[in-house]
């Protein structure tokens, strides 16, 4: 039976994991270790716990893409600091300093990391998902946007959302996404991302369309079989599926949604690379630089069982 290529999302990871565990968990120097110990648990878990053979932690290159702010000038503007001339994130202060000794554990345990040049992670997960033909996929992440890259064949990718926490973790495929949010089961993946341009995400700065919501965007997203139909619909005036108050929702929306699905679809091109094998390795590669890292950030616990669900694999 093939284990999984498991891609972790991690900026969404250590976020939640920064929001999840108090600031008062702190590195002999003062330094903040909460989202560091939190994402590390994740990992281990995720090891044990997914049957992980394969696992990649996937990274924002460029957290706001040129190409995207290009096509959407709204698009996570709302996330850039003020007054920042090179459009930097806006990231808790707390959290900042934490990101590197994340990638430093990782990388003396011997995790691969993946990123592309111009990408987000959410890309890199596109990515890597649409070239994998042998092994399943599970993608792990806080963020809905990926509920698009779910399929059956060549072989299943599932989103194990983490919304509500590990201990409320759903798994997501094309029939769970099909029933969560009544569309079609046939390309879940595909109608998923097409609702979301309808919709909108305040979140990421998307107005979506005014006057439509997430279920009449799943309604027209279901009747019409894609988001394309349902554009081409809004210009046939034959077309009684549509009606007026959707259709002049739309035509208002047109300069919107002529841009939109450039921002909300994850690129399956992006030249990404891996700093090392996917595979998870039988050990830490480099166990006397993990012990250092330990005891100077004070991880108690949270590494040796890293290298624990490593050696029991």
């Amino acid at each position: 039976m093939s284990t999984p290529l498991v891609l972790m999302d991690a900026a969404s990871l250590y976020f939640r994991s920064f929001y999840a565990l108090p600031e008062s968990m702190t590195a002999p120097d003062g330094t903040p270790v909460n989202a560091v110990r939190g994402f590390v648990d994740t990992v281990a878990k995720v090891i044990t716990d997914r049957k992980a053979g394969r696992l990649v932690a996937c990274l924002d290159a460029d957290w706001r893409p040129e190409f995207r702010v290009t096509a959407l000038p709204s698009y996570k503007a709302h996330r850039v600091v003020e007054g920042a001339a090179d459009g930097e994130e806006e990231v808790p202060d707390a959290l900042t300093p934490q990101v590197p000794i994340i990638l430093d554990v990782l990388d003396a345990v011997g995790i691969a990391t993946a990123e592309a040049a111009g990408y987000e992670a959410d890309d890199v997960i596109g990515t890597l998902t649409a070239r994998e033909k042998t092994d399943p996929v599970e993608v792990i992440t806080g963020d809905r946007d990926l509920f698009q890259v779910v399929r059956d064949k060549p072989t299943p990718a599932r989103v194990l959302y983490l919304g509500r926490g590990w201990a409320k973790a759903e798994l997501i495929g094309p029939e769970e996404l099909a029933a969560k949010y009544a569309l079609p089961a046939a390309d879940a993946g595909a109608a998923y991302a097409g609702m979301a341009v309808l919709r909108g995400d305040p979140s990421d700065g998307l107005p979506g369309v005014a006057g439509i919501g997430e279920k009449t965007a799943a309604k027209l997203i279901t009747e019409f079989g894609s988001l394309q139909a349902v554009l081409d619909a809004v210009h046939d005036g034959r077309d009684r599926k549509l009606t007026t108050k959707a259709r002049n929702a739309l035509l208002a929306a047109q300069d919107y949604l002529a841009v939109a699905p450039t921002v909300v679809n994850v690129a399956t091109d992006a030249d990404v690379v891996l700093d090392r094998s996917d595979e998870v390795p039988a050990a830490p590669i480099d166990p006397d630089r993990v012990a250092e890292l330990t005891k100077r950030w004070g991880l108690g616990s949270s590494v040796p069982r890293l290298v624990s669900a490593l050696e029991r694999r």
